[in-house]
């Protein structure tokens, strides 16, 4: 018999990255390019953010995706939340993501 999961583990470098998001949800504006994208051609930048993460191309816009990469970093939520953020707001979840991690890139800690 097996046991329901309760919490998230946290990943191993949490503590050396800043513990949440870069950018707010509804922060287009921050990257204009990412949000033309994210509006326009979401499954190219959703192939981005997979391959970002070395993941399956069809892997980038999923909740599972946005759920490795808020605990891999720390980033405070909850699996309901990731679920609500990529079923109510895919496009801008998509964009979310992706400004994170170019701005993880820029500060070199993705």
């Amino acid at each position: 018999m097996s046991h329901p999961v309760m919490s998230q583990p946290q990943g191993g470098f949490a503590q050396y990255q800043s513990p949440q998001w870069q950018t707010d949800l509804f922060d287009c504006c921050s990257d204009c390019g990412v949000c033309l994208c994210g509006i326009f051609c979401p499954l190219i930048l959703g192939c981005q953010v997979a391959s970002d993460m070395d993941e399956c191309c069809l892997c980038g816009a999923t909740m599972a995706m946005r759920s490795v990469y808020r605990t891999k970093y720390g980033i405070p939520g909850s699996l309901l939340g990731d679920f609500f953020a990529t079923f109510c707001c895919p496009h801008c979840s998509l964009c979310q993501l992706k400004r994170d991690i170019n701005k993880r890139k820029d500060m070199g800690v993705f």
